[in-house]
């Protein structure tokens, strides 16, 4: 969903302290011992370059606007848009640009809401309105109408903020939805300059969910954004939330198009374009994980791995087999089956596919990939990652280790010695 980009790439933004425990574990071994007896040995990831894209690019992005380097900034995002360019994870530099570029007055106006005193029109108003005299000056250019629309939209969910919406004032329903408006507006000026752009599909996608239309086209929408950047998997993971009941959708359109999508992506994903669509909504959703097609969904699993093997990729998988998924066990005895079924695949995509610990994933797994998650203590929020990893897996370890064995993940896989 959009505004988990926009939470995700905040935290990307943030001061290096926020990076600081993978840097300090660079050719780091984490080892835990079972009972005193076998040791689990595994190499944590170390943070290079490729890492520190993403908030390199958010700051080059601020940097831009600062500059009113409007049109250098507009350069590089078609540019990366055109190439389908995205950080590891799968954040488009095309979005990253855009939201360093708009951060400014996105974040001030954030700070004015939440700071519990008296705020003036200006200290809202004042920054978008110099977004929209850039508009002005470049109203035929897609990317700065994009920074726009999407500084609306930020800000139109600033206001919603986290009430209900039945006790939400009225000047902040009013204000959420003026800026939903003039994102609507916007937009379609940067579809007719830029049809083929993922950047623009992906903001239609983000106005949807301010909208809550009841015939809203979402699986429309969607197949149109994943149609232009068919690898990236938060496309698909965004559609299948988003087609749950509390959204817009089914549990009938739900398997749908996850089945769509499968078969529309069998080329890039084989079956894994259904499991992509169905990662996030069964593990928020105990109706649709009791529905789910888990032996549709495990062969999916498998050809994600076949095709994109990378270790941030495994750990993805793997913590949310072993973590994600069972935080809701207890709650719906048929969605326990298929919590059950697929986290066993945890096994063999640690045994036979992880060499090395990624443990800011492995925490985000216990938060359900939520990137609206608050982190005050990124050294605290690492460790307990760390903490579950090792935990998780010594547990599909605990034959090996129980009976004495030090197991070793290597880039060739395990080794297990006696002690």
């Amino acid at each position: 969903m959009f505004w988990s980009f926009r939470a995700a790439a905040a935290r990307i933004s943030g001061s290096r302290k926020q990076i600081a425990p993978e840097r300090r574990a660079q050719n780091a071994v984490a080892a835990a011992t079972l009972a005193d007896t076998g040791q689990l040995n595994i190499p944590v990831a170390q943070l290079g370059p490729s890492d520190l894209i993403g908030r390199d690019v958010i700051e080059r992005g601020r940097y831009l606007a600062r500059q009113d380097l409007w049109t250098q900034l507009s350069a590089e995002m078609h540019a990366a848009d055109a190439a389908r360019e995205a950080a590891p994870g799968g954040l488009p530099i095309a979005d990253l640009l855009a939201f360093g570029a708009r951060s400014d007055v996105v974040l001030a106006a954030e700070h004015a809401l939440t700071d519990g005193k008296a705020i003036s029109d200006y200290d809202l108003l004042g920054g978008i309105a110099e977004l929209e005299n850039e508009l002005r000056e470049h109203p035929d250019d897609p990317m700065i109408g994009l920074v726009v629309a999407l500084a609306h939209v930020d800000l139109a969910w600033a206001w919603r903020g986290t009430a209900w919406e039945t006790t939400l004032p009225p000047l902040h329903r009013s204000r959420c939805a003026a800026h939903f408006d003039r994102a609507a507006a916007i937009l379609p000026n940067c579809r007719r300059a830029a049809p083929n752009s993922p950047a623009v599909a992906a903001a239609d996608c983000a106005l949807l969910a301010g909208q809550r239309k009841a015939q809203a086209r979402v699986a429309d929408q969607y197949e149109k954004l994943i149609a232009l950047d068919p690898r990236n998997h938060r496309h698909m993971r965004a559609m299948g939330s988003h087609l749950l009941p509390r959204w817009f959708g089914s549990y009938q359109e739900l398997e749908l198009q996850a089945l769509r999508n499968a078969a529309q992506t069998q080329d890039i994903w084989g079956a894994g374009g259904y499991t992509w669509v169905q990662f996030d909504a069964i593990a928020l959703d105990e109706e649709a994980c009791a529905r789910v097609d888990v032996e549709y969904f495990i062969e999916g699993l498998r050809d994600i791995v076949q095709r994109q093997s990378d270790q941030q990729t495994i750990n993805l998988l793997a913590a949310y087999c072993a973590i994600t998924l069972q935080n809701g066990l207890g709650l719906d005895e048929r969605a326990d089956l298929a919590r059950t079924q697929i986290g066993e695949a945890a096994d063999w995509l640690i045994r036979d596919h992880l060499t090395e610990l990624h443990p800011l994933i492995w925490a985000h797994a216990a938060d359900g990939f939520n990137n609206s998650v608050r982190i005050n203590s990124p050294e605290r929020f690492a460790a307990r990652g760390q903490r579950d990893a090792l935990r998780a897996i010594s547990n599909l370890l605990r034959d090996e280790l129980g009976s004495g064995k030090s197991v070793t993940f290597t880039p060739n896989g395990l080794q297990f010695t006696h002690q």
